[in-house]
């Protein structure tokens, strides 16, 4: 039986896609909004591009933050995707302060507007990007010490613990590009657009899944 995933649906776009790229590994995708459906899953998914505080807000109202809380805390695999990593910070702040949902420690914040050779750095940051993989977790065991993703941001995390950090890229200098810690792990690229890449990716969260069960 294929490990079946809650695709968390809080109205953030991109839903499909992910869902399909699910399906390509071999993985049962359920796209819900129920907190239910989301505690009972093999894992969870949470994806998302747009606001900040929109995200936060929408996931708060439909019950669906205390939800994932309790599975980045103590549950089952969780893979974040772009909004999916951002969100767990303690900090957003587009169109100022925004508290997240404080799974991690850091902040979530804007490129700059120069390199660090001073030179008119472009944002959002739009396109493919080589991600630096280190560190021991599962995903990281299962992928190749570098690979080429797609990127579409303006905000990068930055964790306080840089022992989560676990991929690196560079985009008007070093930033963030994914984190893990214990069952989770979440990413700031997006592996549905990231073609072969991406699907090496999401066989990765396939193979830990059903290390797991």
């Amino acid at each position: 039986m294929r490990p079946r995933i809650a695709l968390v649906d809080y109205g953030a776009g991109n839903i499909r896609s992910v869902a399909k790229a699910l399906e390509r590994s071999d993985l049962d995708p359920v796209v819900t909004s129920d907190p239910a459906v989301v505690r009972g899953a093999d894992g969870v998914l949470l994806p998302g591009v747009g606001a900040f505080r929109d995200a936060v807000n929408a996931l708060e109202e439909a019950g669906l933050a205390d939800a994932i809380r309790e599975v980045t805390t103590h549950g089952r695999p969780y893979l974040g995707i772009c909004f999916g990593l951002q969100l767990l910070f303690g900090e957003g702040t587009e169109h100022g302060s925004t508290p997240g949902l404080g799974q991690l420690r850091g902040r979530v914040t804007r490129f700059p507007d120069k390199d660090t050779d001073g030179q008119p750095l472009l944002v959002p940051h739009i396109g493919w990007n080589e991600v630096r993989f280190e560190g021991d977790h599962p995903m990281i065991e299962a992928l190749p010490e570098r690979d080429v993703y797609y990127f579409v941001h303006s905000y990068r995390p930055e964790p306080t613990d840089p022992e989560i950090i676990v991929g690196r890229a560079d985009y008007g200098g070093t930033f963030c590009a994914a984190i893990a810690k214990d069952n989770v792990f979440a990413i700031q690229f997006h592996p549905e657009k990231s073609q072969s890449a991406g699907k090496r990716l999401l066989d990765a969260y396939r193979a830990w899944l059903e290390a797991g069960r």
